[in-house]
């Protein structure tokens, strides 16, 4: 009877070189369309709080969601970080005191009840974690310079526009649309370029450093952006300057708002 033929050694080499060779190019494209799912989902998200932000001006009479603590001065002031979401794990600013139940736009967001900020669970909200929080380092907080995710640490991957970036850790500078002290949303020259709400790398160079937010590429600082108007653009570049206008965006109300400063 004939015997089988096998595979020599070298057709077995060849193989496994062809299976490999494969696999190398086959994994970026798998990569890219990951991350392509992911930035999808990070601008349908952004979309949704936005629309949000959209109903909730309109039933508070143009005031932003926003909640008044004391501020590292003692002094009450706005923390744009606690419009929505859950708990945060940062010790400061009430970050990790405030969660579902008291951040005021959740209500807009979420169609259930969220426990009592003060009982001993923290409430998920989806829609305020972006797929693409990456966290971030180099954040100006001592004992909490890095972080994998803005989501655990501040409650939510996205940010309301309360101030422009500047190079003071400590304090905000110039707020834009929502007023120290808290109150009402100024007019708005350009509700097309006047962004409302963000993933966190629209602040990467805020308070004068870097903090490495390359959420949706390795090589580019990189945010979404939802807008006035109500539309939202995915990954638009952030300048290392820290320009208060590009040509996909402003932080500023109005055209001489920094005048005031």
């Amino acid at each position: 009877m004939a015997r089988p033929r096998a595979f020599t050694l070298i057709e077995l080499l060849v193989v496994i070189a062809i299976i490999a060779l494969l696999i190398g190019i086959l994994l970026p494209a798998l990569g890219a369309a990951r991350q392509t799912a992911r930035n999808t989902l990070c601008g349908s998200r952004t979309q949704q709080i936005n629309l949000a932000v959209a109903m909730y001006l309109h039933d508070h009479g143009e005031h932003l969601p926003q909640v008044l603590v004391p501020g590292f001065d003692g002094e009450p002031t706005v923390v744009g970080a606690l419009f929505a979401g859950k708990k945060g794990t940062l010790p400061m600013l009430k970050i990790d005191e405030y969660g579902a139940e008291r951040r005021p736009l959740n209500r807009y967001l979420i169609d259930w009840t969220p426990p009592p900020d003060d009982a001993d669970v923290i409430a998920e909200v989806e829609p305020c974690r972006s797929p693409t929080d990456r966290g971030a380092e180099n954040l100006p907080i001592p004992g909490y310079e890095h972080s994998d995710s803005m989501y655990d640490l501040l409650g939510a991957s996205y940010t309301l526009n309360d101030h422009a970036p500047d190079v003071n850790p400590w304090g905000d500078d110039y707020p834009t649309l929502i007023p120290p002290k808290g109150g009402r949303m100024p007019p708005v020259h350009d509700t097309t370029k006047t962004w409302v709400v963000g993933t966190h790398p629209i602040y990467n160079y805020d308070d004068g450093g870097d903090r490495q937010q390359r959420w949706y590429s390795p090589k580019a600082v990189q945010a979404t952006l939802g807008f006035l108007d109500g539309h939202c653009r995915i990954a638009l570049p952030v300048p290392a300057d820290r320009a208060h206008t590009t040509q996909d965006y402003t932080y500023l109300p109005q055209p001489n708002w920094m005048d005031r400063f």
